[in-house]
């Protein structure tokens, strides 16, 4: 089946799927709630406190970061809607018809990834709101923008493959699980310079400290590091974690789906 083919279908799915979102919001607004109060917490609490290595306003450096942990939240949604299809014998009709092994799951990642585009403008204007500013260029920010979709598209298949795999109530604690270490385990909140040096280590190889340390960069707000791989690098990993991460697990989720039982 040719690539067009298999795009055309994946449009298809996805526009079904951007109908539920339609009638069913209330998820994704809970999830740009809860991240403005991660950032009035931690902003107008905490953000005095707290010095950044290097120098810089902690609100600028917090944004960013904030952007970038935003693309963690809502994989759970995407799992369970997966493995509700599955479930209800939507993804067995599915499978019935002449259309791709990856169609439908691809489907559903890019209309997550639609709904994601809307909360990240949604939290970007927040930001602008509380006094937030990006002082690089228009085209650095839209990159800044697209490196944030990026990880948010690679991190999607996790979710996809634990929806095919995990269907019952327990796939959305493996998410969960899976999410807030891998988010609060980073450079989202502090640098990595001031932890422990194995846990700063740790924090610098995180893809969510990647992502956040290239936006910060080409966003022209403080970075908070000084060395390591992230002060001269921080846009190339960017863009090598998710890549790695589909990598794998795209290739994994086709592979549930075409063996999925029901």
């Amino acid at each position: 089946m040719s690539a067009t083919t298999t795009l055309r279908q994946s449009w298809i799915i996805m526009l079904r799927d951007l109908k539920h979102w339609q009638r069913e919001p209330w998820t994704p607004l809970f999830g740009i709630a809860f991240t403005i109060m991660l950032v009035l917490v931690f902003g107008y609490l905490f953000g005095g406190s707290i010095v950044l290595p290097g120098g810089g306003d902690y609100l600028d450096y917090l944004m960013p970061g904030m952007f970038a942990l935003a693309m963690m939240f809502g994989l759970e949604g995407t799992m369970t809607a997966i493995a509700n299809d599955s479930k209800r014998g939507v993804t067995q009709r599915f499978r019935s018809l002449p259309i791709s092994s990856v169609a439908v799951p691809l489907g559903r990642a890019g209309a997550d990834l639609a709904n994601s585009t809307v909360e990240l403008l949604v939290l970007v204007g927040g930001g602008l709101v509380i006094g937030w500013r990006a002082g690089g260029s228009w085209s650095e920010s839209l990159l800044a923008v697209a490196l944030l979709l990026w990880l948010r598209f690679a991190l999607l298949w996790v979710g996809i493959l634990l929806g095919l795999v995990l269907r019952g109530e327990g796939g959305v604690m493996a998410v969960q699980v899976l999410v807030w270490p891998l988010g609060f385990l980073s450079n989202v909140f502090v640098s990595p310079e001031d932890m422990p040096a194995w846990l700063g280590t740790v924090a610098q190889w995180n893809p969510v400290s990647a992502t956040a340390a290239a936006c910060r960069d080409l966003f022209g707000n403080p970075t908070g590091i000084t060395t390591g791989p992230l002060a001269e690098h921080a846009t190339t990993v960017a863009l090598v974690w998710p890549l790695v991460i589909a990598a794998v697990f795209v290739p994994l989720s086709a592979r549930a789906y075409r063996r999925l039982s029901g």
